[in-house]
């Protein structure tokens, strides 16, 4: 970053710091309080500018540099051919266009039409226009379960690229989460749709990320009654081909119980890929773990939520457990948990795995009626070493569920989990296409330098990077407003306000070049 940015940053830090501690001394300064609300008590006047032309996202322009730099843009263009002609448009500015919509706020392909009309968004990011939502929509089914594939495979190409700039103990383990979820709709002429086992119409796409960087390795998309495991397999391992690819020393792979998919067992273990599932409870399962000796069993002590300790405090009423007692519901309540393994050799599979068994003692009540206890069995399967404790694979597949957050992201923030065009494979290409938005964000979390002498603080800025929620990256990152200034070979953005990432930004700006 250059000097006179950071001199200028720190003196906007230190303006914002200086009025908001001027205002909390006046507040408790005054004796009596103020007649007046504080929110739009000045004079205002609105007028338009003539010359100064400015946008409200500062860090789209970046993103696509983000893009370019990585290699994303080549790679686009080289393993997707949609197009006989470029005119003018090559398939790279189809895919980045939908990419900037989701940044710049748009849930819909119309939304794209919004920037297609301001002009110096297109200064901006330095084209005379972008493609409409019809010719996004036309793009889109264009494409087949080839393309689609080709175009994860130009994204993995770009992922391998930042994954080379990072230190070597981002090598360690590379930690592969699956899942499914189901996407709704109320349209009735989309294909390839169908009912899905919650009732409702539409598709079932799978979910492919890497829990280290919280990056979404691949979607496939699925008619809506499909089993969740359905072409699973074959989307797991070409993700650990990217992950050998990338230079990951070791690979591990975990699940529900919809993903233990025995016949696949004995193969990812061949491979050296270590995996923790989840498993189906069954009744062959059950009679094992009842029949283990109690010395088997020992009890699972799970570690304190985050920000909670020890220290005792009064608690509030819990008004939800007294209505449950007014109205005679039954009540279930975890007492306490054991865990136990034992080996399991699956039908599907030659060799025997270990199958860790947690026993959860549930307390069940009736209004004011203590009934008798429930006791529960859930099921692990894993080909970990016997260095790893029964307690870290039970925690290593809880974790998991953190890819739960990853799922809401796409669904609810970036909206990469819908189906705004008319089949099966153009829904795909959009979840896709849209999802690069997502990656955009670790990437850009992975490739923003820390500074010597402030290793601390700025690891941890790369990692609030990593978790935060989509939303709130386009507001600090992203939706920062800023003028165009052209001049006859570049364009600069100058921005018009100061966040807590403006460092970060540019400190990413300076890998970029920009």
């Amino acid at each position: 970053m250059k000097t006179s940015f950071a001199k200028r940053i720190g003196s906007r830090k230190k303006q914002i710091l200086k009025r908001l501690a001027t205002a909390r001394e006046n507040r408790f300064s005054r004796c009596t309080s103020n007649p007046n609300p504080v929110l739009a008590s000045n004079s205002v006047k609105y007028e338009l500018a003539d010359r100064t032309q400015a946008i409200n996202y500062a860090g789209v322009s970046a993103m696509l540099k983000l893009a370019e730099h990585v290699g994303l843009t080549d790679a686009i263009n080289q393993h997707v051919r949609l197009l006989k002609s470029h005119a003018p448009y090559h398939e790279s500015d189809h895919v980045l266009a939908m990419v900037m919509n989701v940044l710049c706020n748009g849930s819909r392909l119309e939304h794209l039409e919004r920037l297609r009309n301001d002009s110096t968004f297109l200064d901006a990011v330095g084209a005379d226009s972008i493609p409409d939502p019809t010719t996004a929509g036309d793009f889109c089914r264009r494409f087949q379960q080839s393309d689609i594939d080709s175009l994860m495979q130009a994204i993995n190409e770009a992922r391998i690229n930042v994954w080379k700039q990072q230190d070597d103990s981002f090598f360690d383990q590379a930690l592969i989460d699956v899942d499914s979820v189901i996407v709704a709709t109320t349209a009735e002429c989309k294909e390839g749709m169908d009912i899905s086992y919650k009732g409702s119409w539409g598709y079932h796409p799978l979910l492919v990320s890497l829990a280290n960087t919280k990056e979404v390795l691949a979607i496939a998309n699925r008619s809506g009654s499909v089993h969740s495991a359905h072409n699973a397999a074959a989307y797991l391992d070409k993700a650990i081909c990217t992950c050998i690819a990338g230079g990951f020393r070791r690979i591990r792979m975990r699940g529900d119980c919809k993903f233990s998919q025995t016949e696949y067992l004995d193969g990812w273990d061949a491979l050296g890929v270590r995996f923790q599932f989840g498993y189906e409870a069954r009744a062959n399962l059950k009679e094992i773990a009842d029949n283990l000796d109690a010395s088997a069993w020992k009890k699972l002590t799970r570690a304190l939520p985050k920000n909670k300790t020890n220290e005792t405090r009064t608690k509030p009423t819990n008004v939800k457990r007294q209505i449950i007692r007014e109205r005679n519901y039954v009540h279930l309540e975890l007492l306490h948990e054991e865990v136990a393994e034992f080996e399991s050799h699956p039908t599907a599979c030659e060799k025997t795995y270990r199958m860790v068994v947690v026993r959860k003692n549930i307390s069940k009540e009736q209004g004011d009626v203590r009934l008798i206890d429930e006791i529960r069995y859930f099921f692990y399967i894993s080909n970990d070493l016997p260095s790893v404790s029964s307690e870290d694979i039970v925690f290593g597949c809880n974790d998991r569920c953190d890819q739960e957050n990853l799922i809401a992201q796409l669904s609810s923030g970036v909206r990469s989990l819908c189906a705004p065009v008319d089949n099966l494979e153009s829904n795909w290409a959009y979840m896709v296409i849209t999802s690069i938005a997502w990656n955009l964000k670790s990437w850009s979390a992975l490739l923003t330098p820390v500074a010597t002498g402030q290793e601390q603080e700025h690891r941890a800025e790369k990692k609030r990077l990593l978790t935060m929620e989509f939303k709130t990256f386009l507001s600090v990152f992203i939706h920062v407003p800023c003028q165009i200034i052209r001049h006859a070979r570049k364009t600069i953005h100058r921005l018009l306000n100061w966040t807590d990432y403006t460092p970060a930004f540019f400190r990413l700006c300076a890998v970029l070049n920009l």
